[in-house]
């Protein structure tokens, strides 16, 4: 038995977005577990992405949809908490709660790597912060 397609939990839920971990198969995957085991209930991601494709900002209580790599629905998502920083400025709390990384130091160098391959990294770059829960597992 199939889960209901992309398109079904759209129509349901309207105002939810579409979202890949990661910008690769083999990263969105390996987050996808950590989500799905419960050890990730946070991510980050560099402002310039919202600015730039005009996607629009989690909002608390909205839910979106994490996408497999191939575009499939994977989890349901409900936004708990939003807030902005400087990369800089980045705490080991938040980090925890993003399950991947062993302390802030590896965090750094991991998301600077990641910022660099897309688009461009700097020390005081503006991150979107969110915290989640999951809804749904679309597996």
């Amino acid at each position: 038995m199939t889960g209901p397609s992309l398109q079904q939990i759209i129509d349901a839920n309207p105002e939810a977005e579409t979202f890949r971990f990661g910008d690769g198969p083999d990263l969105s995957a390996e987050i996808l577990a950590l989500v799905r085991a419960g050890k990730k209930t946070a991510t980050c991601e560099a402002m310039r992405v919202y600015e730039a494709e005009g996607d629009a900002l989690p909002v608390v209580g909205r839910r979106d949809v994490a996408l497999n790599w191939d575009g499939t629905p994977a989890l349901m998502v409900e936004t708990v908490e939003v807030s902005t920083r400087r990369f800089d400025q980045m705490d080991a709390a938040f980090v925890a709660a993003q399950g991947e990384f062993r302390d802030l130091a590896h965090w750094r160098a991991a998301y600077k790597a990641y910022f660099t391959r897309n688009g461009g990294f700097s020390p005081d770059m503006e991150l979107m912060c969110e915290r989640f829960r999951v809804v749904e597992d679309y597996a």
